[in-house]
Parts: C-alpha cells; structure tokens; sequence
C-alpha cells in the first residue's frame, strides 16, 4: 500500500469542499481535475454522500485510520505552509514569504518539542521530516523546487557559502521564537539526489531539568547524592548516541556547581552553557582538539572535570590520572552496559590499578518512549496518533565497592563479577526497564527495542 506521506496533497480543497466535514468523515481529498477527484480513506471513513458532496467520478486510496488522522491534524498550518511554498517557488525574490514560511515551520517543530529537522530532497519532492521523543517521521512534502530556495536561505542566515552544495558544512545561528531565544545547528550533506540540511534544535529546556525528574528509580537516585558528594574519583556515564547522558550529566554538574568549586568541562562542542562553570568546545580546525585541551587542563585547578567522551588510551590516561591526584572525573563512554564498561576500559589498556583505585561508579541508561497520557496509548491529536509522548530513562548504576575494585585490579571475568553481583541484589537496566512495563509507564517491546 501506498503511504500517505508520499504524496503532495493539494490542502487547498479542504476550503473548497468544506474542512469540518472532511474532517468529521475522516475524508483527505488529494487532487482533482475537471472529471476527477482522489481522495485518501480508511476502513472508519463515512461515504454516504460522498459523490454528491463533490459532484465528480471519485477515485479512492485506502490508508490506516492513524495516517488518515495524523495528515488532519494541525490543517490551518499544513495549508498556511503549502500556500507560501507555492509563493516562495512563484512569486517575486523580493517578497518574504520564504522567510514567513521558515519562522512558521521552526515555531511549529519547537511546539511540538521536535530536536532534530531534517530537510531532505530527491527527484520528485521537497521531503520534511521532523524527530520527536527519538523517534523521526515525515511530516510534510512539498513541491520540489522548493528546496533550493531553503537551502540558500538557510545557508545564509548561518553564514555559510550558498554556492556550496558538493561539500558538508556545519553551522550555527539563532533565532527568536515567541519572546524566547532558540539556537540550532546545521549541518549540510551532498546526497546522490541533492542535498540533506539537519537543524539540531537546542533547547534550554532539557538542561533546566534535575536529577529528580529524568526518571531514575528512587535508590538509583539516593546513590546520586553520594556521587554529589565525592571529592575524587572517575565516575563514567555509558550509553550510545541518543540515550540521554548529555542531560543527565548536566543535571549531576548542576548539582555539583557551588562557589568552592571549580569545574571546567571539555566539550565536541558545547551546546548548553551552564552559568558559573568553564566550558571549553573543541575546535579541530584551529588546532584546539581533546588532546591539547586535557594535557594542559590540570594547570587550571579545577575541582571537577567533565570530559564530553572517553574515546581513546590518552583520554581515559588523563582522566585516571587526574582522578587520582584529587580530581573529581566525569565523563561519558560509549557502551551497552555498567559491566560491558569496564571491558571497554581495559580493552584501551588502562591501567589496571588506576582503574581499581580511581574508578567509583558507572552508570548505563537508555531513554524509552512513554506512552500518552492523554489517551493511554490509543493514539491522539496530543501525541501526534503514535500513541507515545515523552521520553524517560532506564539505568543500571553500579557502585565499584572494595570487591569490584580487586576484581577488577585481578582482571576477573565479567561472569564472576556478575556472579557478585546477584549476591548484592544489583538491579540491571532490563530489571529497571520490565518494572516502568509493570507501571504502566512503556511497553515491553520498547525495552527490549533500547537494549
């Protein structure tokens, strides 16, 4: 079956054939000519005048009553927007109608708590495609023409050559939405049918948050204020792209932000600035790479180090060493699992009595879709009928006591350590997921999705 979302639906007949009863009869009409009109139905639509309520030979495409509702949602919006792409390709250079047309589409994308707008274009369409709570979906097509207009125009206002199509380009520029300042992030791409343009939405919103709403269990969360309360030591945060260590790590800095401390972070970049604490964004262009930046880092007496990401030997053997000579270390790592961590860290040959000594706590987390709560996951206008909104997290935080310490100082086996585990009643990440399925709080299927 045809999807919906490939195909240009002409929103102007929705005025001409009347919005309230389309939308009553779940009716999407697509296109006419002088004979002829398409229309998008489902198994639920009401048909019984149909034919005499457009007065044509009618043509139906079958669709899912989900893609019937989703594409009838925020109707004012998708035809003010088809309206003025049609005036951006058409109408004079002068007019400003591509800047009406951006401003409109980013309000919408920061209403409905969008991070990532991917533009993308192949041979027939300008394609949309908007991520929400982690998970992408297209949200609109245009005509094709449209894109070079955007691309140019976006190009512009982040300060890049809008010549340029056959190389990537990064950027950034910001913009005010509804009295509130947003930034974004660009990134450009030549693909074999055009150009993919991605706007990193960043909003202050998710660093505005605190330890106590991310979604953590309580007795992960009373382990939380040991870590606050540690002078020294590494603690790691592990997990792949996207799991949410960028929040929770803002969260633990903003908890451990005082007067009497110094932090410093290093960052690839920096995306949020935190008030009172030195943030340091690598800038390989100009030399300023991790390496630089954290052999000359302990000159600046800091008392807490954030590291964006243990990615090699000399990282993990500066943030050991600074750890060890009075440093409270926190940094990210990529990897499935609290003790999947520590074979990652010995597979970079870290020492093994630095590691034993320093290290005190790691903790691994994913981030599951919730499911609405307006409808209890039945699918409305509230969570775009995916019947999911927001997000929270699942971890597994483990403590390196005395005996994981000599464990691992004697390079014991992930079984044994696992075997000591179970003696101590360790909660796993799929033990913390399975009970927020018995909450009622996401599905079985998501946690097993994540991990």
């Amino acid at each position: 079956m045809k999807k919906l979302n490939k195909i240009i639906i002409d929103y102007s007949l929705f005025e001409k054939y009347g919005e309230d009863y389309l939308s009553m009869n779940l009716i999407i009409p697509i296109y006419e000519d002088d004979m002829y009109i398409k229309v998008a139905i489902c198994k639920e639509s009401k048909l019984l005048d149909i034919e005499s309520k457009f007065n044509k030979l009618v043509s139906y495409s079958e669709y899912t009553k989900e893609e019937i509702q989703f594409f009838l949602l925020n109707l004012e919006l998708r035809k003010k927007l088809t309206k003025l792409s049609l005036k951006v390709i058409y109408s004079n250079l002068n007019d400003n109608f591509l800047e009406l047309f951006f401003n409109e589409l980013i309000s919408f994308c920061i209403k409905i708590r969008s991070s990532d707008l991917h533009f993308e274009s192949n041979e027939e369409f300008t394609i949309v495609r908007l991520r929400i709570d982690g998970r992408m979906k297209k949200f609109f097509i245009f005509k094709k023409e449209l894109f070079r207009f955007l691309s140019s125009y976006i190009k512009l206002i982040s300060n890049l050559d809008i010549t340029q199509t056959r190389i990537p380009m990064d950027s950034r520029f910001s913009l005010n939405v509804s009295e509130k300042k947003y930034d974004f992030r660009v990134s450009t791409m030549p693909t074999v049918s055009g150009e993919s343009i991605v706007l990193r939405i960043l909003d202050k919103t998710n660093i505005e948050k605190n330890l106590n709403n991310l979604g953590f269990n309580e007795s992960l969360l009373n382990e939380f204020k040991n870590i606050i309360n540690l002078a020294q030591g590494l603690v790691l945060v592990a997990g792949p792209t996207g799991s949410g260590k960028t929040t929770t790590l803002y969260s633990l800095l903003k908890e451990l932000n005082s007067e009497d401390k110094k932090i410093i972070t290093v960052e690839d970049p920096v995306e949020y600035k935190i008030e009172d604490i030195t943030q340091i964004s690598i800038n390989s262009k100009i030399g300023l790479n991790f390496e630089l930046v954290l052999k000359n880092i302990l000159r600046q007496d800091p008392d807490v180090i954030f590291i964006g990401e243990i990615r090699d030997k000399f990282s993990l053997d500066i943030a050991l060493q600074a750890s060890l000579t009075g440093h409270l270390v926190i940094a990210t790592i990529h990897s499935n699992s609290a003790l999947q961590t520590i074979t990652r860290l010995i597979d970079l040959n870290a020492d093994t009595f630095l590691l034993s000594t320093t290290l005190k706590y790691i903790l691994s987390q994913r981030l599951v879709i919730n499911y609405c709560k307006k409808c209890q996951g039945n699918g409305c206008s509230h969570c775009n009928f995916t019947k999911f909104y927001d997000r929270s997290c699942i971890a597994e935080l483990l403590k390196v006591d005395e005996k994981i310490s000599s464990m691992i100082f004697t390079k014991s086996s992930l079984i044994q350590i696992e075997k000591y585990l179970k003696t101590i009643n360790y909660k796993t990440i799929l033990e913390d997921g399975i009970e927020k399925v018995n909450n009622g709080i996401t599905s079985i299927e998501e946690i097993y999705k994540v991990l």
